[in-house]
């Protein structure tokens, strides 16, 4: 028999459902039976559940690796362990956790595996955690574990507004990292707050403003963008510098294949980092190492806890751009990709 908090026996979830290739106002609200934990498995309300740059290229089929049409997006989340499976701890329920979960996230109820949580400290408020979870994950690894940056070194982070982006200035700052960081004008007060310098994104000699502030280049550069101007990052290296590249933004509203602009950028960044110039590239996947889960799992929970640690002490502060109803899923997509805030939408248990 499960053992399940009694105030939240309730018989049916709400879930959001992305059909198929649709615009924001094409997400579908249903409900559907609640989910019973299996064995090994925990019925989790979520109280928080993000708007990441991976449902913006699902919605457009532009995911590499997404599933087939519809399922429920929702790349991670926040919330309460309400029930557990069959010979679960009971002492898990009331319990609040974070997960990593690539899809399924926007859902008032979801069914996870014990071994993905991680726990949020206590004090820490359901949507700002919610903000370091892929984000927090992202950075951090990209940060530490690639690029492995030092005291006293410089950076520079595209899209330094953005949820990844103002994560990575946040903890690179608190490294003792000199970071410069591109945003639109209308977002550089914020990333100047920060602890970034600003440069327009749309400068017509970004590298050139670049240089003035760097002169002998960069030690990494930190790029979700891709495309044509992935030559420009490699090239704003110092000697012994590092390219993270961790997504295809420039891209995502291109027809064809998710795939293709993934492999072309592989293969410039492999070419890249056999040339002998003392530079090396990096493509990071998140998911990177899941053969090996037990592994994968400790890293994770080892990187995110860390992170944690920072949002709860205030060493970071967690940038929550909206706080809008799971049931509006559609508005808060559409407000995540309007590029007009800075931080990351999340999606909350309130009612609308």
């Amino acid at each position: 028999m499960n053992a399940s908090a009694p105030e939240t026996a309730t018989a049916s979830a709400t879930e959001i459902v992305l059909p198929g290739i649709v615009e924001p106002a094409g997400l579908e609200v249903r409900v559907r039976p609640a989910p019973e934990p299996a064995a090994g498995e925990v019925l989790v309300a979520v109280e928080a559940s993000g708007i990441s740059f991976a449902e913006q290229q699902m919605r457009r089929g532009k995911y590499y690796d997404q599933p087939a049409f519809p399922f429920v997006p929702g790349y991670d989340l926040v919330g309460t362990v309400v029930r557990v499976g069959p010979g679960g701890d009971a002492a898990l329920v009331g319990r609040r956790f974070a997960a990593l979960t690539k899809v399924g996230g926007w859902a008032s109820l979801v069914a996870l595996p014990v071994a993905a949580l991680v726990e949020v400290p206590e004090g820490i408020d359901p949507a700002e955690a919610e903000t370091v979870v892929v984000n927090g994950i992202t950075a951090w690894q990209m940060l530490h574990r690639i690029a492995r940056v030092r005291r006293g070194q410089s950076v520079l982070v595209h899209g330094a507004n953005g949820g990844v982006g103002s994560t990575l200035v946040q903890l690179a700052t608190h490294a003792g990292v000199r970071v410069i960081g591109t945003a639109a004008p209308r977002h550089h007060d914020a990333v100047r707050a920060l602890g970034a310098i600003p440069l327009d994104y749309r400068d017509a000699d970004l590298p050139a403003s670049v240089r003035a502030l760097a002169p002998n280049g960069v030690d990494a550069v930190f790029d979700h963008i891709g495309g044509a101007g992935i030559a420009d990052s490699f090239g704003l290296l110092a000697r012994g510098g590092t390219l993270v590249s961790y997504g295809t933004a420039a891209t995502k509203n291109e027809p064809g294949s998710s795939r293709l602009p993934v492999f072309k950028l592989l293969g410039r960044l492999l070419w890249w980092h056999l040339l002998p110039n003392g530079r090396r590239t990096h493509f990071y996947n998140i998911w990177a190492g899941k053969r090996r889960p037990a592994n994968f799992r400790n890293r994770l929970r080892a990187d995110l806890t860390e992170v944690f640690a920072l949002l709860d002490t205030g060493a970071i502060t967690a940038q929550v751009a909206a706080r809008i109803p799971l049931g509006r899923a559609a508005e808060a997509l559409a407000l995540a990709e309007s590029g007009t805030v800075t931080g990351k939408v999340v999606l909350t248990s309130d009612t609308p």
